[in-house]
């Protein structure tokens, strides 16, 4: 039987589209996956650090492999890398801890000072009462004492605390058998790809590999340009306080996309402009501000990411705060990156990986 003319637009009525059956499958594996990882997704983040640097490590391994027994390699690597975490302690925490202490020490100051900033010496009505910058920072400072004085709170900083060292020895274990075993545990998760797909699976792997690679590297990279570059301008150049603390959290916002950037900009910007006692260093300040993001976002960043790991910022903005809310930091730092996955599988399904300005479509 034909179909009948649709009278109101001319034309038969479409068909239905039956969805094919291996997509409904893939669609409910994928989402139970996610649930699984959801209900689990404290205990990911070590696995998520050890597996990242063991990912980006092993094709250094299998070049040294060349020159001998690729598990003695993967072991040296391994060394060298807890060398570095170790180094990096011995040199940081200690400094880290006092600049910490001395902001602590003078957070009521600083909170006058800034307040005083604003409103300048005259009072203010908060909560029906007027009240002075002087006040202001008292009540501040109580409310902070009184916080951390009680007995849950300093539980739960306790608790913290020995899960990041637990978490510290728990990532280095999985380090170690990442880099010693990697390559048998990439097959083993291959081997769960059904036989009928592994040839499509092996096929989009091979586009996402050197972009994910190259993403990580690139990330490490400017991370740590961050990291110096914000103690260069921050400590030598202009001379600022806490400059080992701004600089380690200027390294560590630079991993979060637009958003981490714009909030070290912000932190610094407060405690220079606390600082300053003159017009100039607040003009110094605004160059060094420029000099960073114009070298990491028109010069480093392109050149250690390329073209192939660009997102639409409202598609990273997404991603970062929806993987933040789902799965914390590990969602933070897996949002990019799977992202850029899912959209070569989008381009691999439909033909145009190859085709130019697709990031922008």
């Amino acid at each position: 039987m034909n179909p009948q003319p649709d009278r109101r637009r001319g034309r038969a009525p479409e068909a239905s589209v039956a969805v094919p059956a291996w997509t409904l499958t893939t669609l409910i594996g994928f989402l139970t996956v996610l649930l699984f990882f959801y209900a689990i997704h404290w205990v990911l983040l070590p696995f998520i650090i050890a597996g990242v640097l063991g990912y980006v490590c092993t094709p250094l391994i299998d070049r040294l492999a060349r020159y001998g027994p690729r598990a003695v390699m993967a072991v040296g690597v391994f060394l060298v890398l807890l060398g570095l975490a170790a180094g990096l302690a011995l040199l940081g925490v200690p400094a880290l801890l006092e600049e910490a202490g001395q902001v602590i020490g003078s957070f009521g100051a600083t909170i006058e000072r800034l307040v005083r900033g604003v409103i300048g010496n005259r009072s203010i009505e908060l909560f029906g009462q007027p009240m002075k910058a002087s006040d202001i920072s008292d009540a501040a400072v109580t409310a902070a004492r009184n916080w951390i004085s009680q007995g849950g709170t300093l539980l739960n900083l306790a608790t913290w605390s020995f899960a990041a060292v637990f978490g510290f020895f728990l990532t280095a274990v999985l380090l170690f058998y990442f880099l010693v075993g990697g390559k048998n545990i990439g097959r083993g998760l291959f081997w769960l790809v059904p036989p009928n797909h592994r040839l499509f699976a092996e096929h989009v792997w091979q586009k996402i590999d050197p972009v994910l690679k190259r993403y990580f590297i690139g990330v490490i990279v400017v991370v740590a340009y961050a990291t110096v570059a914000a103690y260069v301008g921050l400590g030598l150049i202009l001379g600022i306080h806490y400059a080992i603390f701004l600089a380690l959290m200027t390294g560590i916002l630079e991993m979060i996309p637009i958003v981490g950037p714009a909030a070290a900009i912000v932190l610094s910007a407060l405690v220079a402009v606390q600082q300053a006692t003159t017009m100039g260093s607040i003009i110094g300040y605004a160059v060094y501000v420029a000099v960073l993001r114009l070298s990491i976002d028109q010069l480093l960043g392109p050149l250690v990411l390329g073209q192939a790991a660009r997102l639409h910022p409202t598609l990273i903005i997404f991603c970062f705060l929806s993987g933040g809310l789902l799965f914390g930091i590990a969602g933070v730092i897996l949002s990019v990156p799977v992202a850029l996955a899912v959209r070569i599988i989008l381009m691999v399904l439909y033909d145009s990986f190859d085709e130019p300005n697709h990031q922008d479509r």
